[in-house]
Parts: structure tokens; C-alpha cells; sequence
């Protein structure tokens, strides 16, 4: 079978609950307001266990296979909503308690804390999406007037692989190729040539507040927890979603 087969399309009469999406799905096509997402099972423990996979080809695996959506393409997806699907997995399958390790600020000591990763309360973006799913604004510095969508994990993880596999010694164009996929219109024009020419020689004034007015427009989950150290020290610890956010509870 094909690697890019999306098992959880395949129509399995599997159980599965609805988790709504944060974002309210109205970049996806077709839209989606939420998912049927299936629950893990000892099958998905293989994929869990094993040392070899890597952070990316984790989440991506797990969402082709417990996503129930047929004709839909798990690659679209934002990273608010794969979050809201992992912790709905990772949930339903070992409950919402986190086991952390954490520093003491004051006296260097790692002590263990006991999260609760269960509500999540829901940062909504500062800027508004236009009705084509885009949003407008003015460059600071140039004037240009843009139009930018919000990265899917697909092109997150397409634009993090480029860092990983650039030859070393060199600087991979981590800035400008992120630009580039998320600056889909220039002052009204969509040609990808002249984007890209003007990314190239953007100023870092423009730059900057591109990539903080993007931050603002992307909707969060607020993944912060404050815990307080033997010290007595307040500890801020953000909720991560690597490959350790499941494997905590195998012998591995």
C-alpha cells in the first residue's frame, strides 16, 4: 500500500468521537468545523514505541491513521488543530496527567511536577481573516501591500526538513522560503517570481513585523501552566508536543 495512504479515510466502522477545531476550519477544503478523530489502540503502540521515527513522521502517521475523513487531507491541517487532535489522543488513551521535569530557578534542583492537560482554554488571533482566508497588510518600511495564509504542518514540516538536510557550513534560507509560503499576494499581484524578489530584498524592519503580525494572526491554545517550585518559585512550563508527549508511558 502506498505510503501516502491516509488509513483512517479507508471507511473502518472504528470508534471515534468529534474534536472541534480551534481555528474553525475555514481555511480547509472542504471546510471543517471538526473532525472524526479515532481513539489509539495497541496497533498505534507500535508506531509509539519505536525509537526510529522522528517528531514529524510521528504526528503526520498518527493523524492519517485516526483521522475518519474521507477526501480529506490531514497535510491542510494548522497546528492549533493537530495540537487540539494530540491531546484528545494522548487523553482518551493515558488520561490528561503530564509528568514534567523541571528546574528549580533558585536552586538548580530538577524536581517533578504532575500537569493536568485536559481544558485548554483558547487564544483568539488579534487579526481578522478575510473571507478568503487571507490576511491584509502594509509594510512598514517598503509599502508593499501583502496578502499571507497561515502555515499547515505540511508546509511546516516541508520548510524544517530544509534546515535538517542543508548542507553544513551553510545558512539555510530558513526566513526567506517561510516568507515565501505564507506571502501569497503582492500588491495585488499573485506572481510567485516577483514575491519572491521582494521577499529577497525585504528589510528586516518589514521582515520582523511580518513574521510578529503572522504570530498574531495564528489562533492558539494557551499552553501555559504555572507551577510553584520547593523553592517557592513560580514556574511557567509550556505544554510541548514532541515525540516524549506519548512516550512517557512505555518502557522504551
Amino acid at each position: 500500500m502506498d505510503q501516502s495512504t491516509q488509513y483512517g479515510q479507508m471507511d473502518f466502522n472504528l470508534p471515534h468521537d468529534m474534536v472541534k477545531l480551534p481555528s474553525g476550519g475555514h481555511t480547509y477544503r472542504p471546510k471543517k468545523e471538526s473532525l472524526k478523530v479515532g481513539y489509539l489502540t495497541a496497533t498505534d503502540e507500535n508506531i509509539l514505541m519505536s525509537q526510529n521515527t522522528p517528531k514529524d513522521g510521528l504526528i503526520m502517521t498518527l493523524l492519517k491513521n485516526k483521522i475518519y475523513e474521507p477526501g480529506f487531507d490531514v497535510g491542510q491541517l494548522l497546528e492549533v488543530d493537530v495540537q487540539a487532535i494530540l491531546i484528545f489522543l494522548r487523553n482518551t488513551a493515558f488520561g490528561p496527567e503530564y509528568d514534567y521535569l523541571i528546574t528549580d530557578p533558585k536552586t538548580d534542583n530538577k524536581f517533578e511536577v504532575k500537569l493536568i492537560v485536559d481544558e485548554v482554554n483558547y487564544i483568539k488571533p488579534k487579526h481578522e481573516m478575510g473571507t478568503d482566508g487571507l490576511f491584509s497588510v502594509e509594510l512598514p518600511k517598503s509599502k508593499n501591500k501583502v496578502k499571507c495564509k497561515l502555515l499547515s504542518i505540511k508546509e511546516s514540516n516541508e520548510i524544517e526538513s530544509i534546515s535538517n538536510n542543508y548542507p553544513s557550513g551553510m545558512i539555510a534560507p530558513i526566513v526567506t522560503k517561510k516568507l515565501e509560503s505564507q506571502i501569497v499576494e503582492l500588491n495585488g499581484s499573485t506572481d510567485k517570481g516577483e514575491i519572491a524578489k521582494m521577499i529577497s530584498n525585504m528589510p528586516i524592519a518589514d521582515s520582523k513585523f511580518l513574521r510578529r503580525f503572522l504570530s498574531e494572526c495564528e489562533p492558539q491554545l494557551d499552553l501555559i501552566k504555572t507551577v510553584t517550585a520547593p523553592s517557592g518559585e513560580k514556574v511557567n512550563v509550556m505544554v510541548g508536543f514532541g515525540v516524549e508527549f506519548f512516550r512517557p508511558f512505555f518502557t522504551i
